[in-house]
């Protein structure tokens, strides 16, 4: 019967007055013992309304450091290619102003020669996916090696994209049906260019693999603009011996670069690097 009344309840003697602000005089949590609070929340300062100046991380729950949407800048960086692609790809199919001033840039870019042609033979796949095959048996070596989780997955995404190529290039030579330079005689298939999309994917794709495995910005830099410029003059050489209008090499190179773009998330999400 002593505790049934209905008045607000009061301090007994003997308990620890732990959150009493005129026991202490301080306004702070405290001990009834006298010592120093063991607890981190004890032990944080507050603000003059009482208020923790830190709020404590909950189990489970991700802290967002800005208000910028995670992904955002991976998800527009495809963009201006497929835009380009599908500009090309309408001029080419419709005979349009673009497609015009190609075919006469071409006529005064064809100069063929041994250069050239070596350039060219770049993109050939006798010589592209050799690379890319000794470059993916790297990698995966490597990553087995250091027990990487899921090792395997960015050398088979490569060759999952490396023989994804002609799947794509093959229909779309049938679909425009472009002829080709005057060089090349009365056929068609010519858009977009073979040789440049093994070359850009089978380059590309063992620069991309190889990143994280090379140390310092020198040699990651020096991959790069080695895989840029060996693209770079197998488009110049198709241009040059004749085999591919320009706009067919463009063309190529929109739609891996986003492939490639694919590649790099994917393996970054999907395995561990050191």
């Amino acid at each position: 019967m002593g505790d049934t009344w209905s008045g607000p309840p009061q301090l007994r003697p003997g308990r620890a007055l732990a959150h009493t602000p005129g026991a202490s005089g301080s306004g702070s949590p405290h001990r009834s013992d006298g010592r120093s609070p063991q607890t981190p929340r004890g032990a944080r300062h507050t603000d003059p309304d009482g208020r923790s100046r830190t709020t404590p991380p909950v189990r489970g729950r991700p802290t967002m450091s800005s208000g910028r949407r995670p992904g955002l800048r991976a998800l527009l960086l495809p963009g201006p290619p497929v835009l380009l692609f599908a500009l090309i790809t309408w001029q080419v199919v419709a005979h349009g102003p673009l497609a015009r001033a190609d075919e006469r840039l071409s006529d005064s870019l064809v100069r063929r020669g041994p250069a050239a042609q070596f350039l060219a033979d770049l993109g050939n796949v006798t010589v592209a996916v050799p690379v890319l095959a000794l470059v993916l048996a790297y990698v995966a070596w490597r990553a087995r090696a250091t027990g990487a989780d899921h090792w395997w997955r960015p050398a088979a995404g490569a060759a999952a994209l490396m023989a994804a190529v002609p799947l794509w290039v093959v229909p779309l030579k049938e679909l425009v049906a472009r002829t080709g330079p005057p060089i090349m005689g009365p056929g068609t298939g010519f858009y977009p260019s073979g040789h440049t999309a093994t070359a850009a994917v089978a380059y590309g794709a063992a620069a991309l693999l190889l990143l994280p495995w090379l140390r310092g910005a020198p040699a990651r830099g020096a991959a790069v603009a080695g895989a840029l410029v060996v693209n770079l003059g197998v488009g110049a050489g198709l241009v040059r011996q004749g085999y591919h209008w320009p706009l067919d090499v463009v063309a190529s190179w929109c739609v891996c670069a986003t492939l490639l773009v694919a590649l790099g998330r994917w393996s970054r999400h999907r395995s561990r690097t050191p």
